[in-house]
């Protein structure tokens, strides 16, 4: 029931093509645009999103990082927070009522869940001793942070979940409120540039998740093993996000920000 929308829904064996099928239609459509909208700023946000969600990639151990740095975990905090702006730009440049309130909510939301992702952040680096991801490896090898540190891991997930936009703290595209939030104005290859970056967005919180609380399989010395039992654990927490979507409903905007 998780995926019973309208329409065809199942393209493919077992409905795996699916997602293909909804990201080449959408790049085939003709891009529209609002004519009171800012032509630049209209296009450059989408573009801007998916460049940072992928640059975030480059300091994350598979098991070697494209490039390994010395404060990989700061510079992953520092663009997640630059994500604000192509939200922003986009909620601004549609020149739309729904746009602005829903790109304003969202910039709420991350920079307010951003804090706690900082704090529970330095909570774990103590433990570890460096801001480098690879030491998470040897700081897990004889047991996972998230055993001794469940508390900490159970508020990092659910505040990843925030800082992500998914539900139930979709408050940014709250469809009964907002219609779609930042996005609406978008149509064609633009939005399905949005939907790429905040899936590359979800699947690197949930691969830094198990890298921070989940560590290395016991077999060090053999790099593909820990490649394939990070992906493994990245799609198992990915699964449990849209569990959590299809199980809970929306919070009230008041209730969000409370929580933090």
């Amino acid at each position: 029931y998780m995926q019973l929308r309208k329409g065809p829904n199942v393209v493919g064996p077992y409905g795996l093509l699916q997602p293909i099928a909804d990201g080449v239609k959408l790049f085939i459509k003709e891009p529209v645009r609002p004519s009171t909208s800012s032509p630049f700023l209209f296009v450059a946000a989408p573009i801007l999103a998916l460049t940072l969600a992928l640059m975030l990639w480059t300091p994350m151990p598979l098991p070697y990082p494209v490039i390994d740095l010395n404060l990989g975990m700061l510079f992953i905090l520092a663009l997640s927070s630059l994500a604000v702006y192509s939200i922003l730009g986009s909620g601004w440049a549609s020149n739309s009522k729904y746009a602005l309130i829903g790109a304003l909510r969202a910039v709420a939301q991350t920079i307010s869940y951003e804090v706690s992702l900082g704090l529970i952040l330095l909570s774990i680096v103590i433990f570890s001793g460096g801001y480098t991801l690879q030491t998470f490896s040897t700081t897990q090898e004889n047991i996972w942070l998230l055993i001794p540190a469940w508390p900490l891991a159970a508020m990092w997930y659910i505040s990843t979940i925030a800082e992500t936009n998914r539900a139930p703290f979709d408050l940014t595209e709250g469809e009964s409120e907002l219609v779609s939030g930042f996005n609406v104005e978008y149509a064609g290859g633009p939005f399905a540039l949005f939907f790429l970056a905040e899936y590359a967005n979800i699947l690197l919180m949930n691969t830094l998740s198990a890298v921070l609380f989940m560590g290395p399989p016991l077999v060090l010395n053999a790099p593909e093993l820990t490649a394939v039992s990070l992906m493994t654990k990245a799609a198992l927490l990915s699964i449990m996000f849209l569990w959590v979507r299809a199980s809970y409903p929306r919070f009230r905007y008041d209730q969000l920000m409370h929580l933090v």
